[in-house]
């Protein structure tokens, strides 16, 4: 392998993996709010204690958010040099305004939040979780920002040397790419938050075991589910994949399979993308579906991939292919769970349904399989391009550092990252065996 390859193997292992604690952090964010709101209202001390229970997963996500992320930002100034070089200017600016602000808002409050309780006001608790949401939220979009700049660049200028140079800060946070895409990636959050949530409070239930926090998860967890996997298809993803339709042609392009130019071009359900005979082998398609959804006339032509030169497909088409087909296929079955279990719910007969409980239990990774699928999607889209259209991903890398340097330390990521993961799930485990209640011990009364 070369050192190009490496690098973005590199990067690719430590994004997704640390991307797998902040959606649920941001998800549960907003659960907690409304749970922690339904407790002021109310008076409750059961709805306050499953607010703190979830604070405290929040919490270890958020730590671990924290460690993964790290990293991250070391890899732009080693294997990713020459790209920091040229467009610092540019991404430096929003990188920077999520840590100093919203990285700093989050964490400030959280400490209030988990440790505060017995010294503040319930008004001033509930305060501290609004703001941690607030902040998990903007740190969301100043990354998003950045990433959606290396997707469709604005506001900027280009110096006589080939650095990047901010024209319009403005411009920058309100890039039509970024807002579509930060509504997308905010929904996919709340709906991981909402399929754990769920799934958490389906254990209560088929266990037995803390059976009032279980409804309330429950309850909670369906009713912000079933919106979110609605929201997630439309419209927000129908205003991304527009978007992305109008100003990556090729990348939608390989996202359908489309090779061929097509009036009334067809979505394929199921396929696999044959870059040799430029087709899709053993194809499930649905006739005029793809001109319809992004043009909204069934008679509009889709540009394929023909009308683009060879060099300017994306590199890992089959790659992207499969990603974007899991992530609709199970968005696609998230709104069909949720709809039956918000119906359930509305019955009155969600909690007896051990099959609905199940379903939901054994559902809860499916978020983070999706969420993940949408990110390569989105980045194995924009290749062969770093940023789109003006730098290409063989000019960023550091030709410095070597493939077997990065390998080295890729594999030390990677076992460092085994242990974190283990450590992670006895925490995790460990909160929801506890359960929202703590246990009272009692001593035991043994006859002599």
């Amino acid at each position: 392998m070369n050192a190009e390859i490496i690098h973005r193997l590199h990067f690719a292992f430590t994004v997704t993996y640390h991307y797998l604690f902040p959606q649920l952090t941001m998800g549960l964010a907003l659960l907690i709010v409304v749970i922690k709101t339904v407790a002021l209202r109310t008076g409750s001390e059961v709805w306050d204690r499953a607010a703190r229970f979830w604070g405290r997963i929040f919490g270890i996500n958020f730590i671990m958010g924290v460690v993964t992320g790290i990293p991250m930002e070391f890899q732009f100034g080693t294997n990713w040099a020459r790209f920091s070089r040229l467009s610092g200017g540019v991404i430096g600016q929003p990188l920077a305004m999520e840590g100093v602000f919203s990285f700093f808002l989050e964490s400030a409050f959280l400490g209030l939040f988990l440790y505060g309780e017995k010294r503040i006001s319930p008004r001033l608790h509930w305060f501290s979780a609004f703001m941690v949401w607030l902040g998990s939220w903007i740190s969301g979009f100043f990354i998003i920002v950045t990433d959606a700049w290396m997707q469709h660049p604005v506001g900027y200028t280009r110096a006589l040397d080939g650095h990047f140079e901010m024209l319009s800060f403005w411009q920058l946070l309100l890039n039509p790419w970024a807002i579509f895409q930060y509504m997308h990636n905010m929904t996919g959050a709340v709906i991981t938050g909402a399929f754990v949530m769920s799934a958490v409070g389906a254990f209560y239930l088929l266990e037995g075991h803390s059976e009032e926090y279980g409804r309330i998860f429950l309850k909670v967890g369906v009713i912000a589910g079933v919106i979110s996997s609605i929201l997630i298809i439309f419209p927000t993803g129908d205003l991304a994949g527009k978007y992305v339709a109008q100003n990556q042609p090729a990348a939608i392009a390989a996202m359908e399979g489309l090779f061929s130019s097509q009036v009334g071009a067809p979505i394929v359900l199921m396929g696999q993308p044959n870059e040799e005979t430029g087709q899709i082998d053993n194809p499930i398609v649905v006739n005029d579906v793809l001109s319809f959804l992004i043009y909204g006339t069934t008679k509009a032509e889709v540009k394929g991939l023909d009308q683009f030169p060879r060099d300017q497909w994306p590199t890992a088409l089959p790659l992207l292919f499969y990603a974007y087909h899991i992530m609709a296929g199970l968005g696609t079955w998230f709104v069909l769970l949720m709809l039956v279990s918000a119906f359930l719910l509305w019955r009155g007969r969600l909690a007896t349904s051990r099959w609905v409980l199940w379903a939901l239990l054994l559902s809860f990774p499916l978020p983070y399989i999706a969420n993940t699928a949408g990110w390569m999607t989105a980045e194995l889209g924009r290749q062969p391009w770093l940023i789109y259209g003006l730098m290409r991903t063989s000019e960023g890398f550091s030709d410095t550092v070597s493939a077997s340097n990065g390998l080295f330390t890729l594999l030390g990521f990677m076992g460092l990252y085994t242990l974190l993961g283990l450590l992670f799930t006895v925490l995790v485990y460990r909160e929801i065996d506890v359960g929202p209640e703590p246990k009272i011990a009692g001593a035991a009364v043994h006859a002599d």
